[in-house]
């Protein structure tokens, strides 16, 4: 009794510590009223640790606290990037800070600034909140060491994040996000980080206005450009970019989702901001019917993924990013492009057919565009969960703003042909095969459960699944020849369907997701229609014993 009495007070002492320094009264006077209130249990959460910093930065729940994204861990976060990047040699350098439209963004944002000019480096602060895909163009085009990313993707609304890229334009990996962590570490008082009131330079529109000229580059001349769209950025930041690209481009103006058009924190009309989630599209769904455009695409909230749906006889059906990924290689492969396409190892393997047969390199990477960007000779990357590089000399990243114009020409010109994007996927299935994906997703509030799944599967692999033996079970945090070592379980199983598994935990969010892949043989048209339905039942078969395997 006596010791937990004694833990209370030290927990309390840590709080009022930490009150002590908080720059933001919300935040302030959100902790005063825990210590006031003596809820242990909640300061318990937030004082267990702090806020790890790694290869995708930081990202949390807003709140008062070590283990909680604020403007205190913000402050810590920008000194220990500063520190490295001097220790980098980079005194002096320029960083490029820009911001979603999420809470506190914009406060995360000028307290980077600050404090990279506290420190004697020069800073750039993005006119107002816009696309991610600005940001990481941006840091190229102005000759920038790192830029710094304040957002949450499409993350709930509560959260919200610290993405951090190097020069070259891509995200940071390893060893850089343990060196920046260690930095960061040794931050010891937030008055000890020294933040001007002034000193940073407020960019205008001449870089946004340098990434929509880029954007050029991502489209034929002369193609066309009749495909009609609807268009939602779920509350995020993309209209604006989006609309001027597809105006600068000849497109048909997009028509607005209305409700989600423009930004808010809040997320009214969504459970979760993200294209993938059930009922998100429901909206841009229902305004479809209303208009019966050519396809319809959304972004996320911070615009670096670009989610599309096409008409078929049930109404719109969302495609998954695997689909998505493979009608831009077609599209890509058709206008001639050469080089390496590239995709994370959790995206279908259809990429890599369609690579061979065009005689263009291939590459697997680790899941994230800080692996896929750093491939050499890219030309174009991937990965199944909405994210499209389809011009690395313009974006070392994802950029669902191009991606959308891509969309848009290749809808136009099979719109000149009396064609669909359902037609080409039916010809890359009658080409390759018919590449069926699915997966099995577990959101938990316990990061626990995660731990045991992956635990179980490492303990008692199983010997089958969908009674189909499994033939290679690969533990990828060993790492292979090709890839570095990662927190991930990889099975290939017996029989014509080349089966694949491959289990991990989100990088980005409270989730275990395991990735399915069959792939059904289609001799003749009339095998397409059976051969959905055989892939899904191996799927669905997949899923089940993989839950069993895992306990969940």
């Amino acid at each position: 009794m006596q010791e937990q009495a004694q833990a209370q007070d030290d927990l309390i002492i840590r709080a009022q510590a930490w009150l002590a320094e908080d720059p933001d009264p919300e935040t302030a006077a959100e902790l005063a009223a825990l210590i006031e209130a003596g809820d242990t249990a909640e300061l318990a959460d937030r004082f267990s640790g702090t806020l790890q910093f790694g290869t995708a930065g930081l990202r949390g729940e807003i709140g008062a606290g070590p283990m909680r994204m604020n403007r205190g861990v913000v402050i810590r976060a920008a000194a220990g990037l500063a520190a490295y990047l001097k220790a980098q040699g980079h005194d002096g350098g320029l960083v490029v800070v820009g911001y979603d439209a999420r809470y506190k963004s914009a406060d995360f944002a000028r307290d980077t600034a600050a404090v990279m000019t506290g420190a004697g480096l020069r800073a750039a602060l993005l006119p107002r909140p816009l696309p991610t895909p600005v940001l990481a163009y941006a840091i190229r085009h102005l000759g920038a060491v790192a830029g710094v990313e304040v957002t949450a993707s499409h993350n709930p609304p509560r959260d919200n994040g610290y993405k951090v890229y190097l020069g070259d334009g891509s995200q940071i990996v390893s060893p850089a996000d343990t060196e920046i962590a260690a930095q960061i570490a040794a931050v010891e008082k937030l008055a000890d980080v020294p933040r001007p009131e002034s000193g940073w330079q407020e960019l205008g529109d001449e870089v946004l206005e340098a990434y929509l000229a880029r954007t050029d580059a991502v489209l034929t001349p002369g193609s066309p450009r009749g495909a009609r769209t609807v268009y939602t950025a779920m509350h995020g930041v993309g209209k604006d970019v989006v609309m001027a690209a597809f105006a600068r481009h000849g497109f048909p103006e997009p028509v607005l989702v209305a409700e989600q058009a423009e930004p808010d924190p809040a997320f009214p009309t969504v459970a979760f901001p993200n294209p993938e989630e059930p009922g998100a599209m429901d909206l841009a769904f229902a305004k479809a019917a209303e208009v019966e455009p050519d396809i319809v695409i959304a972004n996320d909230p911070d615009a670096d993924r670009c989610a599309v749906a096409v008409p078929t006889a049930d109404g719109w059906r969302m495609l998954r990013g695997d689909e998505v990924g493979a009608l831009l290689a077609a599209h890509l492969v058709h206008k001639g492009a050469r080089g390496v396409f590239a995709e994370s190892i959790v995206s279908s393997s259809l990429l890599g057919r369609i690579a061979e047969a065009a005689g263009v390199g291939y590459e697997e990477t680790l899941t994230g565009f800080k692996w896929i960007a750093r491939v050499e000779g890219l030309r174009y990357g991937y990965e199944e969960a909405l994210g499209y590089c389809v011009d690395p000399e313009g974006v070392r990243d994802k950029d669902g703003v191009t991606a959308a114009l891509l969309v848009a020409e290749l809808a136009s010109v099979l719109k000149e042909q009396g064609r669909t994007l359902t037609d080409l996927l039916d010809d890359l299935a009658m080409a390759h095969g018919l590449h069926a994906t699915d997966q099995l997703s577990v959101r938990v509030s316990d990061l626990s459960i995660i731990a045991d799944a992956m635990a179980a599967l490492r303990a008692q692999p199983p010997v089958s699944l969908a009674g189909l033996r499994v033939v290679s079970a690969e533990d990828l945090s060993k790492g292979t020849e090709a890839l570095p070592p990662t927190d991930g379980l990889r099975y290939y199983l017996d029989g014509a369907y080349k089966a694949r598994v491959i289990a991990r935990p989100s990088g980005t969010e409270p989730k275990l997701k395991c990735y399915l892949e069959v792939v059904v043989p289609v001799a003749e048209a009339s095998d397409l229609a059976p051969a959905r339905v055989r892939g899904q039942e191996v799927l669905d078969a997949i899923k089940k014993d993989l839950s069993a395997a895992m306990g969940i």
